[in-house]
């Protein structure tokens, strides 16, 4: 069983939206406990990658630092959040569509992605603080950022897989479609980040904060717009 019955049959007697989204996320999170080789090869993969860096330049100066970090976050986003379509196969969606709404389906991937990203943001965060040293002026709102960060990419890696899924799974299509994509959450995340390395404020960081929040709006918007056509398919 893909998770369990009394799941099933609370999704089938619920009708309203929160409540199908809630037991939406919960089959989730079930379904990641039981597959947790994949979420504790995610968590090798941060250890392993930052130990490595730590091998090869030790600790590094702040911007290098600063980089490093959003490329690791990138990637634990790409083997996080790509694989949350991959384990739907055909039937299963096929199911979901006969009892939920689109929306609630994609808002449900969306919410869950968000928190798992956010939980590796963290790690990865910690890990690079254990393994490459402390340069943060400003932990906390690096944190923040971190948290922020985690949300952006989470959002706009669910939308790309949501349409790579529908193109048989197709990876080329995903790194195609999401290089030019990502390229603006990187350059604004960088920038953004960059503040915690110093005690001086950075000018511009208000914009830089609202165009990133704005082109969450944006994702999650298209998202949300996009994916009942998808699904139709």
């Amino acid at each position: 069983m893909d998770f369990k019955l009394a799941d099933q049959s609370y999704l089938c007697r619920v009708k309203s939206p929160i409540s199908q989204i809630y037991a939406l996320v919960r089959k989730d999170l079930l379904l990641e406990w039981r597959q947790r080789h994949a979420l504790f090869g995610i968590l090798l993969y941060v250890f392993s990658t930052v130990f490595v860096i730590n091998l090869m330049v030790r600790e590094p100066e702040e911007r290098m630092w600063n980089a490093m970090f959003w490329v690791v976050q990138l990637f634990v986003c790409v083997n996080a959040v790509a694989k949350s379509f991959v384990q739907e196969n055909r039937g299963r969606l096929l199911y979901f569509y006969s009892l939920v709404h689109p929306r609630y389906f994609i808002a449900a991937k969306l919410i869950y992605n968000v928190l798992l990203m956010m939980l590796f943001s963290v790690v990865t965060l910690v890990c690079c603080i254990l393994f490459l040293g402390n340069p943060l002026a400003k932990p906390l709102y690096f944190l923040g950022v971190v948290l922020l960060g985690g949300v952006s990419l989470s959002v706009l890696f669910t939308m790309l897989a949501a349409i790579a899924a529908q193109a048989s799974q197709n990876a080329a299509l995903m790194a195609i479609m999401g290089f030019p994509l990502i390229m603006p959450v990187l350059i604004l995340l960088n920038n953004i980040s960059q503040s915690a390395f110093s005690p001086v404020v950075q000018p511009g960081l208000g914009g830089m904060f609202l165009m990133l929040a704005g082109l969450d709006v944006l994702v999650v918007a298209l998202a949300l717009i996009l994916f009942p056509f998808l699904w139709k398919e």
